[in-house]
């Protein structure tokens, strides 16, 4: 088995004639929760596209499970849930599901599980283009989920919901971690930080940090990440006057 779910080697992305990832190199163990944490616009959801393979690349190269990104032998390897809510919005919770199951080759009843995973299942039968803006994105992850798979990676999957669903979808990526599930999770609210095993902090295409939570806090003598984010900004800044 590949001890890497995923190994990033000098990825270069372009965009609009401009670089926006920057010779990045890291690697995810297999079962990790990897924090990749930043502003808008600091290169996040372009990482993440280059990961599940959908992103055009300058140069390097990204590995997962083994095989290189996109490959079509990971389609049913690798979940993916992007910021913008991937259902249908004409159809029930319940029909998305198990019309995504059916595509994915996952198993029967599979759509069913998922739904009672997210915390969808009051509302399985309801029309998906009637949801909160929260549940919509619970309902894109259920997706992600579907035939169980061995990478999980999440574009800001908590936008918009309430600290109680927030902390129940954080239980819930951490359970799928102690089954052997990666997860690759992105976000801008620094609070969400400390439930990461892995932090890549990120600013304008390149990594501050690579750390834990509590190394973060110990290498810069803050209290909490936010801080801890802000003196590695100023720390960069001296660095390059």
């Amino acid at each position: 088995m590949v001890s890497s779910a995923v190994s990033v080697a000098d990825l270069r992305v372009e965009r609009g004639g401009r670089e926006v990832l920057h010779g990045l190199t890291f690697d995810v163990p297999r079962g990790a929760v990897l924090g990749l944490l930043g502003p808008s616009g600091c290169g996040k959801t372009t990482l993440i596209r280059a990961i599940v393979g959908v992103q055009t690349v300058k140069g390097g190269t990204v590995t997962v499970l083994g095989r290189p990104a996109g490959s079509p032998g990971l389609r049913r390897l690798v979940g993916y849930s992007t910021q913008t809510p991937a259902v249908y919005a004409d159809l029930t919770v319940r029909e998305n599901l198990r019309y995504f199951a059916s595509v994915l080759g996952a198993p029967g009843g599979d759509g069913e599980r998922v739904i009672d995973e997210v915390g969808l299942g009051d509302t399985r039968d309801q029309v998906a283009g009637t949801l909160s803006g929260g549940q919509l994105s619970r309902a894109s992850l259920a997706v992600a989920l579907l035939g169980r798979p061995e990478l999980v990676v999440l574009d800001e999957p908590t936008v918009g919901l309430d600290p109680v669903l927030r902390q129940e979808l954080w239980e819930l990526f951490h359970e799928l971690a102690g089954r052997g599930t990666t997860l690759v999770i992105s976000s801008h609210v620094m609070d969400e930080a400390a439930r990461c095993g892995r932090l890549l902090l990120m600013r304008e295409g390149r990594f501050l940090a690579d750390d834990t939570p509590d190394g973060l806090r110990a290498r810069t003598g803050t209290g909490d990440l936010e801080g801890a984010f802000l003196r590695l900004i100023a720390e960069r800044e001296e660095t390059s006057a």
